[in-house]
């Protein structure tokens, strides 16, 4: 359809043939609708190249000589002209004439027709004909005279007779004849009209209608095919013996038995009238009764579901008596069981004493779905009635593409903040109208056009546009995932959000959002979230809070497996919190996804990142892919360091005695701690620095940071820096430099401190990957390591004044406005030490570069960073004098 309107005219054409040859194939009912947004021209085109291409196949096809060959080229004939007739009528807007079938004129070709019913036919002379529920005039006379060979004569005067006892022994002798019936559905529609008539709806002996309608029901319930007719004729009747306690249960049988042979859509559908428009009010209370039963033994899969609630709404809970409305809560409560509380949508305008009579309603009967199927089925149903179960998914969904207008969409992209805002709640306006429940027919731009809005400068406005996002996505269903064409994506971009609220909306959303599409499909788009560094650690966080949540209710778990690579990279993130989080959601994957599995996906992993993870999720089989080396120091880290392996003295013999000794005292086997010290012995015997491979010039370039001013790391960065020190580091140091517990860290700082007299070319070459550690230490919140880095830093500047090392551009760049911002530490300890260390820097690093780092400084938020900055450029006022005023070169 959209290519009818593409400027190359081949494409064009071919597509007008595609669609003159779809509508040869299926015919024009299932494209009336697209084709009605046709122009006239081009409705007169594809309309002749229907007609042209029908006429084609009927002139090129040779005749067959057979008579069922004749038959099917005569049924092919009039199939071509029906649906030529059919093109033309319904482009031009006009009704076809039905000719009249030449069959009834023609004695062969009936009888052709005949032999042919076993083999092969077209879609079109396979669809059955529509049936005619609407019962024609038929005499009592008529009646009789057709069932004089059923139904005796003496039992027809019997049941005319003005003897309630004649007639209650003729309806007997009828019953007994009716069951004898070997070919009952014959004469299943002149038996119902016979007992309509006679003794009819009009009886007044109770005996007599309970066995009339006993018959009936007999009848209804027996026969193959029940004629939808012999329904509305008794509907009348039953529908007043339902409001009769002596016949109610007969009756609300005899309904049942209706509802089983032609379903209960129709039954429903003709109650509606009879009981809105009978006087006698119990009609309509005992009718809604027996819907409730109804509706709780065949399910609402044959019910059209908006018509019964318009019902409800607009009759039962309207109606002055307390039992009609009693019942019709009844009822409402009973669907609530089959197609959940998105029913709620529907009935939020009635009143609040119903509403609440409702809820309670509600509890009685919480949603099951498919956990409760039918008790009854139906046994033929037609295909209008099997088409419209076909296409509902339970409660109706509203067409809202009309409401979308050029108009609204253009104001969600205003530069008037106010008319942006009235667009959006304008959206939830047209949800709310259409119940929360809208069809994806329009709403591609609507999600374009909203996807703008989460990037509004204003807040507010991104927060309402993701309450609406969340509000259209539950309204869809699992269609808005096709229909908003990625938007998930910049949904998750907002969990970055540094404000509460904006995040708390953004998981209100992805809640919405899961419930309508599941959380399998979602995958993709979470994975991409948690390895974007925007994501800031309160958002990742709250991320893997919500995915802890939702991940055990995953239909396949097996999806959640690619967030396993993202949450191990978290487990080493600076943030204290966000490990907690990303452990917790591993842990919830593991459980129900099993080791193996999740071994699997990350046995990629570089070996000290699945070293970590293994520790933490405790998962033995990943622990085969790793080192030897790599495995000592992850078992030596959840031992005790200071009990036997630092005091151990240097002889085979007696190490191997005393960790003995220290390892059964622990519960540890001797000989899986000396085979551990004999591992650490190969990694001791290894030299601390591997300078190799190294490149400080490139690593410089590599890492970019803002000059002056001090930025938090970004997640790129940590996460380039933990590749630098795996590789420029001794296994045992890295994992100690890169252990979440601060313990372990400063067991690594001792290392370097041992290390450094002897190491002064490896650290110089090495000192942008230490200095760029330092940073992430002063960023964390743990005193004794810091403390411990700032014993640390004073040794490695001296050991640097000795070899007249100057700090390159890129070095100080990386480090003075992380000491500077930090200077204003609250604990003064640390504040004394950090303004020592700073001073201690023009050793290091010319004093005039190193003042615009200090002056900076004056511009924190920082109170007690400004203060110490003040107090540090009046040091080198005193002891630097002149020097101070010296721009640097």
């Amino acid at each position: 359809m959209e290519c009818l309107n593409d400027s190359t005219p081949d494409v064009r054409d071919s597509s007008f043939s595609v669609l003159t040859a779809i509508a040869k194939m299926v015919g024009m009912k299932p494209l009336e609708r697209s084709l009605e947004k046709l122009d006239d021209v081009r409705k007169k085109k594809l309309s002749d190249m229907i007609g042209s291409a029908t006429d084609t196949v009927l002139s090129s096809g040779t005749v067959p000589t057979s008579s069922s060959g004749a038959a099917t080229s005569a049924r092919e004939v009039t199939d071509s002209s029906t649906m030529r007739r059919s093109a033309a009528s319904m482009l031009s807007g006009k009704k076809p004439i039905h000719a009249a079938a030449p069959a009834k004129k023609s004695g062969p070709a009936k009888s052709t027709a005949k032999k042919t019913d076993g083999g092969p036919q077209s879609k079109a002379s396979a669809a059955p004909e529509i049936e005619d529920v609407e019962p024609s005039e038929m005499s009592l006379e008529e009646i009789e005279e057709r069932l004089n060979s059923v139904v005796k004569t003496e039992t027809i005067s019997q049941l005319k007779s003005t003897v309630w006892k004649e007639r209650l022994e003729a309806i007997g002798m009828l019953k007994q004849d009716v069951e004898n019936l070997t070919e009952l559905d014959k004469s299943a529609e002149l038996l119902v009209r016979l007992l309509c008539a006679v003794p009819g709806w009009n009886e007044k002996n109770v005996q007599v209608q309970q066995q009339v309608i006993e018959v009936i029901t007999y009848i209804a319930s027996t026969v193959k095919k029940f004629p939808k007719r012999c329904v509305v004729l008794c509907l009348l009747g039953i529908s007043e013996r339902v409001a009769d306690i002596k016949t109610r249960a007969p009756a609300m049988k005899c309904l049942t038995a209706f509802c089983e042979a032609v379903g209960p859509g129709f039954v429903f559908e003709r109650l509606y009238k009879i009981m809105k428009e009978h006087k006698n009010p119990k009609v309509l209370s005992e009718g809604i009764l027996w819907m409730v039963s109804a509706v709780e033994d065949f399910g609402t899969s044959n019910l059209k579901l908006k018509d019964i609630i318009d019902f409800c709404k607009d009759t039962g809970l309207q109606s002055s008596a307390a039992a009609t409305r009693n019942s019709t809560i009844k009822l409402i409560g009973m669907l609530h069981k089959f197609v959940g509380p998105d029913i709620k949508g529907f009935l939020s305008d009635v009143k609040p004493a119903l509403l609440s009579a409702l809820d309670a309603e509600y509890e009685k009967n919480p949603f099951e779905g498919a956990a409760a199927p039918p008790k009854r089925t139906v046994r033929a149903l037609d295909t209008a009635s099997s088409t419209s179960a076909a296409s509902s998914d339970g409660l109706p969904r509203e067409d809202i593409s009309s409401k979308i207008t050029p108009a609204l969409l253009k104001n969600l992209g205003s530069p008037d903040w106010k008319l942006r805002l009235e667009s959006i709640e304008a959206v939830n306006k047209i949800v709310e109208e259409a119940h929360k429940r809208i069809q994806p027919t329009g709403t591609v731009d609507l999600f374009t056009a909203l996807r703008g809005r989460l990037n509004d400068s204003n807040k507010n406005l991104v927060m309402a546009t993701l309450s609406s996002i969340g509000v259209l996505a539950s309204a869809m269903g699992p269609s808005v995932e096709k229909s908003s064409k990625g938007i998930l994506a910049d949904v998750l971009k907002c969990i970055g959000d540094n404000k509460k609220h904006m995040r708390e909306c953004t998981l209100t959303a992805l809640d919405s959002w899961v419930a309508a599409t599941q959380l399998d499909k979602m995958v993709p788009y979470i994975a991409v979230a948690l390895g974007d560094q925007k994501s800031g650690s309160e958002g990742r966080k709250d991320l893997f809070d919500w995915l802890s949540k939702h991940v055990s209710k995953m239909s396949d778990p097996a999806e959640a497996l690619p967030l396993l690579k993202p949450s191990a990279s978290s487990l080493m993130d600076k943030s204290s919190e966000v490990r907690k989080a990303a452990e917790t959601f591993m842990n919830e994957v593991l459980k129900i996804c099993g080791q193996a599995a999740v071994a699997k996906n990350l046995r990629d992993l570089p070996s000290p990142t699945m070293a970590i993870v293994a520790e933490r999720l405790k998962l033995s089989s990943v622990h085969e892919g790793i080192s030897d080396s790599v495995k000592t120091v992850t078992t030596s880290m959840s031992l005790p360091s200071k009990g036997g392996l630092k005091n151990i003295k240097p002889g085979l013999n007696d190490r191997s005695s005393n960790v003995g000794k220290a390892a059964s005292q622990r519960g540890v086997p001797a000989r899986a701690s000396v085979t551990m010290i004999s591992s650490q012995d190969s990694l001791q015997s290894q030299a601390l620095f591997n300078i190799k491979d190294s490149n400080k010039e490139d690593r410089e370039r590599r890492v970019l940071v803002r000059k002056f001013k001090f930025e938090e790391p970004r997640r790129e960065q940590i996460d380039e820096l933990k590749v630098d020190l795996f590789k420029h580091f001794r296994e045992d140091v890295s994992l100690r430099l890169w252990n979440s517990d601060f313990k372990r860290q400063i067991d690594g700082i001792e290392l370097l401190q041992k290390a450094l007299p002897s190491s002064g070319k490896e650290v110089v070459e090495l000192l942008d990957i230490l200095l760029r550690w330092f940073v992430l230490r002063f960023c964390e919140s743990n005193t004794t390591c810091l403390l411990k880095v700032l014993d640390f830093l004073p040794e490695l500047f001296d050991g640097l004044k000795d070899q007249s090392y100057m700090l390159t551009e890129a070095e100080a760049a990386i480090f003075l406005p992380c000491l500077i911002e930090k200077s204003g530490h609250n604990i003064e300890k640390v504040r004394e030490k950090m303004g020592e260390l700073i001073k201690q820097m023009i050793n290091i690093y010319s004093l005039p570069k190193l003042l615009p780092y200090i002056l900076e400084g004056l511009r924190s938020k920082n109170n007690r960073t400004r203060i110490e900055c003040v107090d540090i450029i009046g040091y080198f006022m005193d002891h630097n004098g002149t020097e101070v005023w010296i721009p640097p070169p």
